[in-house]
């Protein structure tokens, strides 16, 4: 057993995941010929994934998200995400996805739940990998369509869904004004997350803990620039879910090995860090890499991902029973593994 082969194989959770940004190009094809949609000219398939900061990837991710119509699409897509995810040795998903662009294309939101539930259940049958979703309001509609798309999903609500996400641009549409929406949010039960940090400064994160309550933080990286705010978040282990992919995909931190990037800065200043993936084949990764790249960038060994690993199951909305005793036998079975990582390093190290 390898590095790689042990990254893979040890049990981990995948808490930020965007449906639609996991739609493999060549499903996107696939499904906007099939609902005669318009698609850019290209060379190669791969060439309709290309961007190079947030903007303009929104601008693909919405286009991609079009794509998608009937119950089937939602099968499709959310099937072959949490396959990727199951392959790559997650147990449990939490994964956003975005009703707006859906129903401003005609599509009922029960049809995108149908599709996406029944998903659900073939790939916890096919694979074992149970998985929850959680919806997101994109903040560049708003308060009052926020107010709208929480009466929605408390309308349609089953224990498949379990919490809101907070999404798309930030940096013109800070936290604050998500307040009410998030304690309505919350009073009705509702996990939290939110977006922050990324794009927007570090009082986003602030915000996002303070006024609306998150109990993770998806990216964060801008907590690095306010160090009262990072000696806070280490003592309340505040989550931030890392997408090193992303970063260098559409951020302005392109050099995963560079010494001041945030992701290298918040593991070394003690920040409790979630691995994910993001969107993955936008970013041409899936959750196993995410982790090989820290480790390879960051010189993160067995026991650092042991770590990452556990952080991703304590991070998640489980129920506490479920994850004391997913903790103890993840544990264990991560423990097994690195015993046999250690044995083949030193075979070779014999055999040199």
């Amino acid at each position: 057993m390898d590095l790689q082969e042990f990254i893979r194989s040890i049990p981990k959770t995948e808490l930020h995941l965007h449906l639609e940004g996991a739609i493999n190009p060549e499903t996107f094809l696939k499904i906007s010929r099939k609902n005669k949609l318009e698609v850019p000219q290209f060379k190669i398939v791969s060439d309709l994934y290309r961007y190079d900061n947030l903007l303009d990837f929104l601008k693909v991710y919405s286009m991609a998200s079009r794509s998608v119509i009937d119950a089937d699409d939602f099968h499709l897509i959310t099937y072959e995400a949490l396959q990727s995810c199951a392959n790559s040795g997650a147990r449990y998903v939490e994964f956003f996805f975005s009703p707006h662009v859906h129903l401003e294309c005609g599509v009922a939101y029960q049809t995108m739940l149908a599709g996406i539930f029944r998903a659900m259940d073939d790939i916890e049958t096919d694979f074992g990998l149970i998985s929850k979703l959680i919806p997101a309001h994109n903040r560049e509609h708003g308060l009052e369509r926020g107010f709208e798309f929480l009466d929605m999903v408390l309308a349609h609500r089953t224990d498949k869904v379990i919490g809101i996400g907070l999404d798309f641009d930030e940096t013109p549409f800070p936290p604050a004004q998500f307040k009410p929406l998030f304690d309505r949010a919350r009073q009705a039960g509702l996990h939290r997350t939110a977006h922050a940090g990324e794009g927007g400064p570090a009082s986003n994160v602030r915000d996002s803990l303070d006024l609306l309550k998150v109990e993770r933080i998806d990216h964060g990286y801008r907590v690095m620039e306010d160090l009262d705010l990072v000696a806070r978040c280490r003592a309340d282990r505040t989550v931030f879910t890392i997408c090193p992919s992303s970063t260098v995909g559409v951020t302005i931190w392109r050099d995963l090995a560079a010494k001041d990037h945030p992701i290298r800065q918040m593991i070394e200043a003690g920040l409790t860090i979630v691995v994910a993936a993001d969107d993955p084949p936008m970013f041409e990764t899936d959750l196993a890499n995410e982790y090989q790249l820290l480790a390879t960038n960051m010189n993160l060994d067995a026991a650092a991902l042991k770590t990452l690993a556990l952080n991703s199951l304590e991070a998640s909305w489980l129920d506490e029973s479920v994850k004391r005793d997913w903790r103890a036998s993840w544990s264990r079975e991560i423990d097994e593994q690195i015993a046999l990582l250690d044995a083949e390093n030193s075979d070779a190290l014999t055999s040199a």
